[in-house]
């Protein structure tokens, strides 16, 4: 195996794994301020015992999300020695910001947030809540604008080989960054309200704590099929984005090799590099036109009018990019179903929904990595999109066996990390809300 496969194997996997934290913990940060704004408003006492049961879930999955994601910024100097040579000048900003502002301001309050409920007022506690979701969503805009960057880089010039900025601002607000913050957040959203859903879902399949658990099945609902039917547009806006800054990535998603008019959408399919056609091939006629140029007969680029060399890995592109929105679909039709019975108060009898709700906790997650893949396979053979490319980002001195021994002992550890974070999770579940400070349990 090439040192430059392995550093990528070895960044895929410990961002892949860090990755399952910040959606949950963004989402559930929102849901928590809504619980603390009901109470503030005159709500009952309930909903502050579901924030606060909340907040030790959150707690929980932030600490293991800090612990894995000090390790990727470290990769950079030992891996990626090349890439933070050349854009350390306008890299390592966004970083820098969010260590220093963003994380700050979630952990300081956090701390208010779990430990100071009966030293602070409910406003201030409330208040607390609020800064750590933003703290949160603020964190991961600037991950975001460092990532985005890479995709469609802008505000700089390129001197002395390296990439030196000239516009912060431009930097910042690359035309890649609003759509893919939107649309990442919107699935941070979605990944806490099922996740919220799911566990809540649980509590009612076992008959426990069924108040507590009716009431932020509810909320989590509610939000979940706000977040998934707003994903529609923010997916469509990114993808028209995509269509004009990364027309090859474009294609390589819909398998499209020629250039054509009336390019049809691809509900399914898998591109074959080889023949050059597209295997098992489900298409919409004219709709991707449609979709990226409101114009059912204007020309998309095809793959052909790429050099070879630029094309990303095909398979693997497309395959995850239509895994993320089959699953998109999925969340809007669950969620349509769960609101449906909402409304017709049969939701918390709904066994089989319940059952649908708990077994789905996962799918979030998996949407996210997906997307993210996509995201990334789909810029390669670049590191930076038409500037730097892969295999010479890669550090010269670290050798393949040095990048696969820690890789190895990255897999134990965060193997072990997992399963330390299920077991945690696990363990408030059986403790189950706390009593309210009355003394009485907050169940019937």
């Amino acid at each position: 195996m090439s040192q430059t496969f392995l550093a990528r194997l070895q960044f895929g996997f410990t961002v892949g794994f860090h990755y399952i934290f910040p959606p949950l913990t963004i989402g559930l940060a929102w849901l928590i301020v809504y619980f603390l704004w009901r109470f503030s408003r005159g709500g009952e006492e309930i909903h502050r015992t579901a924030a606060r049961f909340w907040t030790r879930i959150f707690a929980v999955s932030f600490v293991i999300g800090v612990a894995t994601g000090i390790p990727m910024e470290f990769q950079f100097g030992t891996n990626w020695a090349q890439y933070a040579r050349f854009v350390g000048d306008i890299f390592g900003a966004p970083l820098a910001i969010e260590g220093v502002f963003a994380f700050f301001l979630e952990s300081v309050f956090l701390g208010v947030l779990l430990f100071g409920e009966r030293r602070v007022s409910p406003r201030v506690h409330g208040f607390a809540a609020l800064m750590v979701a933003f703290g949160a969503t603020l964190s991961g805009f600037w991950i975001i604008v460092a990532n985005s960057w890479q995709q469609t880089p802008t505000g700089f010039v390129l001197r002395n080989g390296r990439a030196e900025l000239t516009s912060f601002l431009q930097a910042v607000f690359n035309p890649s960054t609003m759509p893919r913050y939107l649309h990442t957040i919107d699935g941070a959203l979605i990944t806490g309200a099922f996740f919220m859903m799911g566990l809540s879902a649980r509590y009612l399949l076992r008959s426990e704590h069924v108040e507590f658990a009716r009431m932020s099945l509810r909320a989590s609902l509610v939000a979940g099929f706000a977040a998934s039917v707003l994903q529609l547009p923010l997916g469509h806006v990114h993808a028209v984005q995509v269509a004009e800054t990364q027309p090859v990535k474009l294609a390589a998603f819909e398998g499209l090799f020629q250039t054509q008019r009336g390019a049809p959408f691809l509900v399914f399919g898998i591109p074959n590099s080889r023949t050059e056609r597209v295997d098992l091939a489900v298409p919409i006629p004219g709709m991707l036109s449609l979709l990226v140029n409101f114009n059912p007969a204007s020309e998309v680029k095809g793959l052909k009018d790429f050099p070879r060399d630029e094309w990303p890995p095909l398979r693997s592109s497309a395959l995850t990019f239509h895994f993320m929105v089959m699953l998109g679909m999925y969340f809007i039709a669950l969620t349509c179903l769960g609101v449906l019975l909402l409304l017709r108060k049969r939701l918390f009898e709904t066994r089989w929904f319940l059952k649908l709700a708990l077994w789905s906790i996962p799918l979030p997650f998996i949407a996210n990595e997906l997307g993210w893949i996509a995201a990334e396979i789909g810029r390669q053979p670049w590191a930076v999109y038409g500037v730097l490319r892969t295999a010479d980002a890669v550090s010269i001195s670290v050798p393949a066996s040095s990048i696969l021994a820690s890789l190895i002992g990255f897999f134990l550890v965060y193997c072990l990390l997992f399963v330390l974070w299920i077991y945690l999770i696990g363990q408030k579940l059986r403790q189950g809300p706390e009593p309210s400070p009355h003394g009485q349990e907050v169940h019937p």
